[in-house]
């Protein structure tokens, strides 16, 4: 019954992205060029680019066109109606002056809080579209090295308590299109959509380096209908993350609709903690397939990675991963298990994580371990299965802990069969 909805669900997000524009199609194209913006990577462009957004929106919208150049910027507003074009070649380079995103109420690790905006800022955007072939690209290395610097003085610093932009932040929009562009060096998460509905995401190059902390590739934050296709993704953190809100009463908050429907294909990921990572702030996953995709590189990731909250209700239901060749030898195969970092009960009793319905298929390649499933003792995991796997592992152990109705089908492991062998069909 799982494998008739997942086929049906990805059907439905493919119809929906065939419907999409695949660059933008606005009647204006406002160069930014035109209004003063200089793009020589030295000159702070802000005023001038915010003001061709604003003309543009006054005027009934359009498309902001950045030309071949590297135009220097604090935090930009997109208007409803004004979309983004890069042209090959063109970078939009975020300041690394703090001082130059102004702080505001935004959607951060769960929470809605007054903290610093992203590069590129998009809110109630219904249509809009971020295209072409440049690179938006944040003031990473002097933000990184201000939270190491923080986290050296005090071991427990959070990951809020040194202000880092994101590349690009869009809220409570529908039918969104990003396609083709390169997100570089971003202080805190590159790409964060918060509440957002029929997505398209298609051939992103996202790429950080080692010691490049909170640097996610993908954030989809209590959003629905979300298909990326074709990206590639090498950061220091979570590729793809499915992210929600945290707490005692997360599951409270009517504005905060789980993660749903969400399909990605295609995709090569190299470094990161997970390809696909539901959590830390997240209360409830559901319907999410991931195929076709491939890990490579020799540096650290793990395919699927599930954390659980011991502050937080969460729901993670499911759950395919299927088709993924992984060519790397420093990747775990999964992980299911609690996450404790800053967590805060508030004073009131621990609640409950549920996982079900989890299936890992057709994998093949050279990976590290297989990880670990070991939910926390107020969890409940069941129905985890894999099937159709042949990898080598360098350690072959398999650890699996409080979690029912596990199942090994055709899974081959250093060549050996691990739990049930295949049967031969009788003629």
């Amino acid at each position: 019954m799982s494998q008739i909805f997942s086929s049906l669900f990805v059907l439905v997000l493919v119809l929906l992205s065939c419907g999409r524009a695949e660059t933008s199609s606005s009647p204006e194209r406002v160069d930014i060029v035109q209004y003063g913006a200089v793009g020589d990577g030295k000159t702070l462009n802000t005023l001038a680019i915010q003001s061709a957004i604003d003309k543009c929106a006054d005027a009934g919208g359009g498309t902001l066109l950045i030309p071949a150049g590297t135009f220097l910027s604090g935090a930009l507003f997109l208007k409803p109606g004004v979309n983004l074009h890069l042209d090959k070649g063109a970078v939009l380079q975020g300041s690394t002056d703090i001082a130059d995103y102004p702080e505001g109420e935004t959607r951060i690790e769960g929470k809605i809080q007054t903290w610093v905006p992203a590069l590129v800022n998009a809110a109630h955007a219904d249509h809009l579209r971020i295209d072409g072939e440049g690179t938006i690209q944040g003031g990473g290395k002097a933000f990184w090295d201000a939270f190491w610097k923080r986290r050296a003085a005090n071991k427990d610093a959070t990951n809020l308590e040194v202000k880092r932009p994101r590349n690009v932040f869009i809220q409570d929009s529908k039918d969104v299109y990003l396609g083709g562009i390169a997100l570089r060096q971003s202080g805190f998460w590159n790409l964060h959509l918060f509440r957002c509905q029929d997505v398209h995401i298609e051939k992103l190059d996202i790429r950080t380096q080692l010691k490049a902390p909170s640097t996610d590739g993908i954030d989809l934050d209590s959003c629905q209908n979300v298909s990326i296709d074709g990206c590639f993704i090498s950061v220091d953190d979570d590729n793809i993350c499915l992210k929600g809100s945290k707490g005692p009463t997360a599951l409270d908050d009517p504005t905060i609709l789980p993660d749903e429907n969400i399909h990605i294909s295609n995709c090569t990921f190299g470094l990161g903690n997970a390809a696909l990572t539901l959590g830390s702030e997240a209360t409830t996953v559901r319907n999410v397939v991931m195929e076709n995709c491939k890990i490579a590189g020799k540096e650290k990731n793990c395919l699927v990675s599930l954390k659980l909250r011991p502050d937080t209700e969460q729901h993670y239901e499911g759950i395919v991963v299927r088709n993924i060749t992984i060519d790397n030898p420093a990747v775990q195969l999964i992980q299911i298990k609690g996450w404790t970092q800053f967590f805060d009960l508030q004073g009131k009793p621990a609640p409950s994580q549920w996982v079900s319905d989890v299936t890992l298929s057709d994998i093949t390649g050279t990976l590290k371990s297989f990880g670990q499933i070991d939910g926390p003792e107020k969890s409940t995991v069941q129905n985890v299965t894999f099937k159709n796997i042949d990898i080598t592992l360098k350690t072959p152990d398999v650890i699996t802990k409080r979690v029912s109705g596990l199942k090994f089908d055709n899974v081959k492991i250093n060549g050996v069969f691990y739990g049930n062998e295949p049967q031969a069909s009788g003629n």
